[in-house]
């Protein structure tokens, strides 16, 4: 995975180049032709003025077509770059990802969920390595949306290896969580398929799209 920084000025400039090389080739493909065609016209029967202004007319449409696609990776490119720059700033810093471990804080461990849809009864169960449940905690009626939560931690000294869950319901309709939890941004760099990629400390490399929140 190429850095993102290193990569932003050699992707732009290859664009340009070869948007501006497209669009010279098809320019002179289309005159050698249209000149062909009048060197090889009926001299009984040749090319009308409507004609010519319609073939003429085509050259500007193919041209500008181009130059818009142009334009468009050009945006492209700074979009990249607006995003690799904000992602370079996010280096050392945490962020919100799907994730179901616990973030310790001296004895206080955080995580949080996201609702579908709002429940009148939302439980979040602690687990230990061997996947018991070792506490529960019951958070009552919650809107959906993002929601975050601290465990008291001060009991478990290994509280850090430990995950949880989220169970919330409507009545006695399932109502869907999913859980979030803190990640440390390692370093970050450019995917040829999925842009801007963050290097997490517990969760590996994920898109910078899939980032919930910046904390």
């Amino acid at each position: 995975m190429t850095t993102a920084i290193d990569s932003i000025s050699s992707g732009v400039t290859a664009a340009t180049a070869t948007a501006s090389s497209n669009e010279a080739g098809s320019a002179d493909r289309f005159l050698k032709l249209l000149v062909t065609q009048l060197q090889n016209q009926d001299p009984l029967n040749p090319m009308d003025n409507a004609e010519l202004t319609s073939q003429m007319a085509q050259i500007n449409t193919v041209t500008g077509i181009e130059n818009l696609n142009t334009s468009v990776q050009a945006l492209h490119a700074q979009f990249v770059q607006m995003q690799a720059m904000q992602g370079a700033s996010l280096i050392g810093h945490d962020v919100t990802v799907e994730g179901n471990k616990l973030t310790l804080d001296g004895s206080t461990a955080e995580a949080g969920f996201s609702l579908a849809g709002p429940a009148d009864a939302v439980r979040v169960d602690v687990l230990n390595g061997a996947g018991q449940v070792v506490d529960s905690m019951q958070l009552g009626t919650l809107e959906s949306g993002r929601h975050g939560f601290e465990w008291d931690a001060s009991q478990y000294p290994d509280a850090n290896t430990y995950t949880f869950r989220v169970a919330a319901t409507l009545g006695t309709a399932t109502v869907e969580a999913t859980p979030l939890m803190l990640d440390r941004v390692v370093s970050v760099g450019l995917d040829g398929t999925s842009g801007l990629m963050l290097s997490l400390e517990r969760s590996g490399d994920v898109p910078y799209g899939d980032v919930h929140a910046l904390n």
